[in-house]
């Protein structure tokens, strides 16, 4: 679970951020503004970030505030799992990334995983919907749904991306060190569950 204090930053953003977008008063845009300031300090107190990036990445949207979501492809071949190599952490992950406006979930799934490995893929069936502050990631600024989508491959070949270093497929037993803030191990035996029964439900929170 997330420390409270990231609880409550994210919870005093989301609230200056409605407000900011909907509130007419000048008095009470000033105040929400410091709301906002305050969530900043908060982020920049218990991280290793400085004020100005934190305002950057957690602080900088308007709006009515949302989750983000993250799409994450989950494609299987002769019972291991693919798994890209990603160059921020060095970490393993499935191929995936942000949903992008104007793609539907299933066609970022597609093109994040002929980016990231170069495998041409179609998108088959919803695996699971989860809330990323019920699992064990590393604090984050954004809260996160992650969903994670079968796919198939339909062509291509294993190719390192311009954010991937290396490609390769795992067996559940000899899962590589993983990038935490992407995929955690509990989750990929989640999706495995899928692979060793197929019948099973979508996974949500």
């Amino acid at each position: 679970m997330e420390p409270k204090w990231l609880q409550w930053a994210k919870e005093l953003q989301s609230i200056s951020q409605a407000s900011l977008t909907y509130s007419k008063d000048v008095y009470d845009l000033e105040r929400f503004k410091r709301i906002r300031e305050i969530s900043v300090e908060i982020m920049s107190t218990y991280t290793a970030l400085n004020a100005s990036k934190i305002k950057d990445l957690f602080a900088n949207e308007t709006g009515y505030a949302t989750p983000k979501v993250d799409i994450r492809a989950v494609i299987f071949r002769e019972g291991k799992i693919l798994m890209v190599r990603e160059n921020t952490d060095g970490g393993w992950s499935l191929p995936g990334g942000w949903g992008d406006i104007g793609l539907t979930p299933g066609e970022v799934a597609v093109k994040e995983v002929k980016e990231e490995s170069g495998f041409d893929v179609k998108a088959v069936k919803l695996l699971g919907v989860l809330d990323k502050t019920c699992h064990p990631h590393p604090p984050s600024p954004y809260h996160v749904y992650k969903l994670f989508i079968l796919c198939e491959i339909v062509g291509g070949n294993a190719v390192e991306g311009i954010e991937t270093s290396a490609v390769g497929f795992f067996r559940e037993d000899e899962l590589p060190q993983l990038s935490i803030d992407r995929n955690t191990e509990s989750q990929i035996h989640m999706m495995f569950k899928h692979l060793h029964h197929p019948g099973e439900e979508v996974f949500f929170d």
